[in-house]
């Protein structure tokens, strides 16, 4: 009997590292006492102590995993744990960093970075194939060319003063911009910017919904030469051009011979001086409303405490954003605090990082159905009917880009040491609900309580003081503030 215990430890290992390998992690327990239960030579005592190791391992390693993890998140989330950060950013198609933009323009006084199509990185960002994501970043006192796009967009600013310049129906409007403006672009208008500040640089957010060729789009520069950037009256015939502006060709030929500099080039102090006379924001004087621009910082936030603020701009505080039916909003999470969990009813949110490091979980019943299709071909077992979700979590640091489809839940942590600052173009906004899943008016706490009881499989008074005792909402303390399953008074 005793030389039977090493062979019922190794069955036991086994077993555990295998259930690992296949990804069950949650079912380990189960199959290592399937195994067990498939020893054929050994006694009842041998198999009950076979069962008796598969739940002291099982057990022990819950209470490892479960210090590790509250380790973890006293220090920052994630932190140590590089390789899993990797593996998770290389096969969640949700979360974009920097190696997934391509410098599309580059000189030495700024750039121009594009994320390629959403498509390209999976076929579950279909149905925002269309729309195109864009950082433009220029250093200070510098000007950026007048061009045109082939597509609508929207511009957040994220940092930075600059003077925006917009040219459409025959007229110019010219305004300051700040952080927070937000500003509509119909296609085709011709615009240009600086950025007037002296030691900032200035970064934009453009969401862009192209109008030519879906998922494409262009930049299209009138002032420019024959290079870098290329003009495209250089693409017209001498006597085209001739005729048209009715200009001798030997100075069309000095016209479009001189700029080489690039798209974002040095300005002097007078040239921005003079293109930076507007009124900030330029207000009418009745009615309240932007000439073009609204911000969003200036709204009143939807959802306030002392863990984050929430503000929102849709259609009714900016009018030119209803046909397109995007909105956008802003999250400021204090150091230590979270948003959510929630979920939008039908619009789906690309979300930038302004400011700050946290991480963020979603759950995603697309990734967790490819990978049970997956492991169901290769075991040539049938997958069971019904959801099953992934846990999705990133990370998140200034610059990178989120897509959170609609009716996904999901939270938004702050690191313990800065507030973590998150801007969203919200896609197919219009009677679109923010759903708390957690706090005040949860979703939860408004069902019956035999719907509760039902649902959950427990008396609905146990269900209650879950969901029905919260006194926060939309932003709670995070998992950090939190001791021995409560939160801190």
């Amino acid at each position: 009997m005793r030389s039977a215990r090493p062979l019922l430890l190794c069955l036991v290992l086994f077993a555990v590292v295998n259930d690992v390998a296949l990804g069950t992690k949650d079912s380990e327990l189960k199959r290592c006492k399937h195994q067990c239960e498939a020893l054929q030579k050994i006694s009842e005592h041998q198999r009950a102590e076979c069962y008796e190791k598969c739940e002291k391992y099982h057990s022990g390693k819950q209470q490892k995993q479960q210090k590790e993890e509250e380790d973890t998140y006293s220090l920052f989330p994630y932190r140590g744990r590089e390789e899993e950060e990797v593996q998770e950013t290389e096969n969640n198609p949700y979360v974009f960093e920097d190696e997934h933009f391509i410098t599309g323009i580059k000189t030495q006084h700024g750039r121009i970075r594009v994320l390629p199509k959403f498509t390209e990185r999976s076929k579950l960002l279909k149905g925002i194939e269309n729309y195109r994501f864009v950082f433009l970043e220029a250093n200070p006192q510098t000007f950026v060319v007048p061009n045109h796009w082939d597509a609508d967009a929207v511009l957040f600013v994220a940092q930075g003063r600059g003077t925006l310049n917009l040219v459409r129906k025959g007229k110019r409007n010219s305004f300051n911009i700040r952080p927070g403006d937000v500003v509509r672009v119909h296609a085709g208008t011709t615009a240009y910017l600086i950025n007037r500040d002296n030691n900032e640089n200035l970064l934009i957010a453009k969401l862009l919904r192209p109008v030519s060729a879906p998922g494409q789009f262009e930049h299209f520069f009138g002032p420019g030469g024959r290079e870098n950037p290329e003009s495209f009256y250089s693409a017209f015939s001498s006597e085209i051009l001739e005729a048209a502006l009715n200009t001798r060709r030997d100075r069309l030929q000095r016209l479009l011979g001189q700029q080489r500099e690039g798209v974002i080039i040095r300005a002097s102090e007078e040239q921005i001086r003079v293109m930076s006379q507007h009124e900030e924001g330029g207000i009418w004087p009745f009615g309240g409303e932007s000439k073009g621009l609204v911000n969003i910082y200036r709204q009143r936030p939807s959802q306030s405490n002392q863990y984050g603020q929430f503000y929102e701009v849709d259609g009714s505080h900016y009018k030119q954003l209803e046909d397109l039916d995007i909105s956008l909003s802003f999250g400021n999470i204090t150091q230590g605090g979270m948003l959510g969990p929630i979920y939008s009813s039908r619009a789906t949110k690309i979300a930038v990082v302004v400011d700050g490091e946290g991480y963020f979980e979603m759950a995603c019943p697309h990734l967790a159905s490819e990978s049970g299709r997956r492991q169901g071909s290769e075991s040539g077992r049938e997958t069971r009917i019904g959801s099953s979700y992934q846990k999705v979590h990133s990370r998140l640091r200034r610059g990178m880009v989120l897509v959170i489809p609609a009716g996904h839940p999901f939270v938004t942590v702050a690191s313990n040491n800065q507030n973590l600052q998150v801007a969203c173009f919200n896609l197919n906004a219009r009677d679109n609900e923010i759903v708390p899943l957690a706090g005040r008016n949860n979703v939860m706490s408004l069902l019956e309580r035999e719907a509760m009881e039902l649902g959950f499989g427990l008396p609905a008074r146990e269900v209650e003081q879950i969901f029905r005792s919260q006194q926060e909402e939309f932003f709670f303390q995070g998992p950090g503030g939190r001791q021995s399953g409560r939160a801190d008074a």
